[in-house]
């Protein structure tokens, strides 16, 4: 459940920030801590299902795993970036 919540919220940001953009969004890269209640295989189950019938379908999904259990996000997943399809003239 908390995993399902997670990937949840992490959707409507990434739709939020995407809908101040010009481009459709085509790529989001997470950093995951070492310490994150779920692993980058588990957590990209859940984001491609979670995405399914929306419009970030098919967007590439990139997960860099963080090693040191004592960085300061070794708990966390975050949002690194977007990356977006270019738009003539933009």
């Amino acid at each position: 459940m908390h995993e399902q919540n997670l990937i949840k919220n992490l959707i409507d940001k990434i739709q939020e920030l995407a809908s101040d953009e010009p481009g459709r969004p085509i790529g989001v890269r997470l950093r995951l801590g070492a310490l994150a209640h779920m692993s980058a295989a588990h957590l990209r189950e859940h984001f491609d299902r979670e995405i399914l019938g929306t419009s970030l379908e098919g967007i590439k999904l990139e997960i860099d795993e963080l090693k040191d259990i004592n960085h300061k996000e070794a708990q966390d997943v975050i949002l690194e970036s977007l990356k977006f399809e270019e738009i003539d003239g933009h």
